[in-house]
C-alpha cells in the first residue's frame, strides 16, 4: 500500500490511536469510549485498503465515503474524551489535527470521485 498519501496518513493516524488505545484502557481504565475511538479511528485505513480493490468507480466512492464518516466520528470520540477529561489539550489538538487531514484528503478524493461519475454518464 505504500505510494498512497491517503492510505499512509490513515495508517500512521490508526497507529496513533492504537497507542492512545492501550494508554487509556491500561492506565485511565476508559474501556467504551477508547474502545469506540479505536473502531472508527482504525477504520479509515482498513475502509481505504478495501477501496484499492474496488471493482468500480461507485464501489471506490461507497469505501472512501465509508472512511470519511469513520474520520468524523473518530473527531467525535476524540472530542468528548477530551471534554471529559480524559485527553490533554496538546494530544488532542495533535491528534484531531491528523484526523482532520486524513478527512479533507477523502473528502477531496470524493468530490473527485463523484464528479467523474457524473461525468461519464
Amino acid at each position: 500500500m505504500t505510494g498512497n498519501p491517503a492510505f499512509e496518513k490513515a495508517y500512521s493516524l490508526a497507529i496513533r490511536i492504537v497507542n492512545l488505545y492501550r494508554h487509556l484502557s491500561d492506565e485511565k481504565r476508559v474501556f467504551v469510549l477508547s474502545r469506540q475511538l479505536l473502531k472508527a479511528g482504525t477504520s479509515n485505513g482498513a475502509n481505504l485498503a478495501e477501496a484499492k480493490g474496488a471493482i468500480s468507480d461507485a464501489d471506490l466512492s461507497a469505501k472512501v465515503s465509508i472512511a470519511y464518516k469513520e474520520a468524523q466520528e473518530t473527531k467525535y470520540w476524540l472530542s468528548l474524551l477530551k471534554d471529559t477529561g480524559y485527553l490533554d489539550e496538546k494530544l488532542f489538538k495533535s491528534l484531531f489535527a491528523d484526523v482532520d487531514e486524513v478527512a479533507a484528503i477523502l473528502f477531496a478524493i470524493l468530490k473527485k470521485t463523484r464528479i467523474n461519475n457524473r461525468t461519464d454518464h
